[in-house]
């Protein structure tokens, strides 16, 4: 059997219920292709391969690699021994699915790494410390609601599933687990500068007690905007607010620009 491994944050699920209600959670996915991130001991991938779909994995640890290849000896080739955070999404010619009890030291970077592949990832399944499963899925207003909330939703529609308890896992974290699903939106593409839009939300988000006007100072230098959204601190703020600044914003640099 594998050891789990505490520097790659390895908490293996030993709940094949758990387990099952995870997979299902992809529902009737849009494609047949599916990537499992850190499939560890295979606890999800045994279900994952009852679908007939076209399984990937990507896990780091060689020794999970060596246990994997020997348990699903179908997944031939299919196996990447790779840090998912540096894997390069072109390998794969058709939309896909994400899906993985995903390690906790590494999880907000892993759906910062789903957005930037939003192109080919349109749906994903993912394990998530609680907190950080709470954060992705929460609403304008909430104390939890912040950059990786509003990154996440100006693409995907985020549901939070299912609270998962720390004693299901082998050996059992020090916090409870969320299961969050993401479906990609149909219109993701946003109608404002994409770059511009992710500034404003880590400047503003940076200084959150801050209302806009002063939180954005840096951005705002050479100009004045007169508009209500400047007098809002940004966990007021959703999506659709955000684009409307991001182009008041982009208009008026270019304006500067002449």
């Amino acid at each position: 059997m594998v050891k789990p491994k505490k520097y790659l944050g390895q908490h293996f699920l030993k709940d094949k219920n758990i387990a099952k209600k995870i997979v299902d959670a992809l529902g009737k996915a849009d494609m047949t292709c599916v990537l499992e991130v850190g499939a560890g001991t295979g606890v999800l991938t045994e279900f994952l391969l009852k679908k007939q779909l076209d399984i990937y994995v990507i896990e780091i640890d060689s020794e999970s690699v060596v246990f994997l290849s020997k348990k699903f000896p179908e997944l031939e080739n299919r196996i990447f021994e790779k840090d998912f955070l540096k894997f390069d999404f072109s390998f794969f010619n058709n939309e896909i699915a994400v899906i993985g009890n995903f390690p906790y030291n590494i999880s907000t970077q892993i759906v910062f790494k789903i957005i930037e592949n939003k192109d080919i990832v349109t749906k994903a399944v993912g394990m998530f410390q609680k907190e950080v499963a709470e954060r992705i899925a929460a609403k304008p207003g909430n104390k939890t609601y912040g950059i990786l909330s509003v990154l996440t939703q100006a693409f995907y529609d985020t549901e939070y599933l299912f609270t998962v308890s720390e004693n299901v896992f082998y050996p059992p974290p020090k916090v409870k687990s969320g299961v969050v699903r993401l479906t990609r939106k149909n219109n993701y593409k946003l109608a404002c500068d994409e770059k511009l839009f992710a500034q404003i939300i880590k400047t503003s988000f940076n200084q959150r007690r801050k209302i806009m006007r002063n939180s954005l100072k840096s951005i705002m230098s050479n100009f004045d905007i007169e508009d209500e959204i400047l007098k809002c601190r940004p966990e007021q703020l959703g999506v659709e607010d955000f684009i409307r600044l991001t182009n008041l914003i982009f208009n008026e640099i270019k304006n500067q620009k002449g």
